[in-house]
């Protein structure tokens, strides 16, 4: 598809609509790679498990707007607590590539990295949605 540029306006993909004065949002292709979502870091500032469960304690639809899409769809999902691994099968994100975008997002205070030690050892719930998420990960 080619954009259409009205004059005043970001580029738009034809047939896609969006609401007067917001740019249209387009997805990201599946082209990207990895590597360039994460500006070439391959580690996180934090020690992200596959268990570990992450939330946004004050929800910043401002914040939200400003992020790159892959960003915003992580900030978004983590409104309700989720693990790192269900949000790299729910968004289809290579879980490496999750585990650095959340810690930049905990880095700038938007999300809330919950601790994984013993507490959630025996937590039925927790343990099934690990092995869910663990389940739906792309192969």
């Amino acid at each position: 598809m080619v954009p259409q540029v009205i004059k005043g306006q970001e580029p738009q993909v034809k047939g896609e609509e969006s609401k007067p004065g917001k740019p249209a949002h387009t997805a990201r292709s599946k082209r990207v790679r990895p590597y360039a979502l994460t500006g070439g870091r391959t580690r996180s500032r934090y020690h992200l498990l596959v268990e570990t469960l992450v939330s946004v304690p004050r929800y910043d639809p401002m914040l939200s707007e400003a992020l790159m899409p892959e960003s915003k769809a992580l900030y978004e999902r983590a409104r309700g607590q989720m693990s790192i691994a269900e949000l790299s099968a729910l968004l289809s994100i290579p879980l490496g590539v999750v585990r650095v975008l959340i810690s930049d997002l905990a880095t700038q205070g938007a999300v809330l990295i919950h601790p994984t030690a013993h507490a959630f050892r025996d937590d039925r719930n927790v343990l099934e949605r690990i092995l869910r998420g663990l389940r739906e990960l792309p192969v």
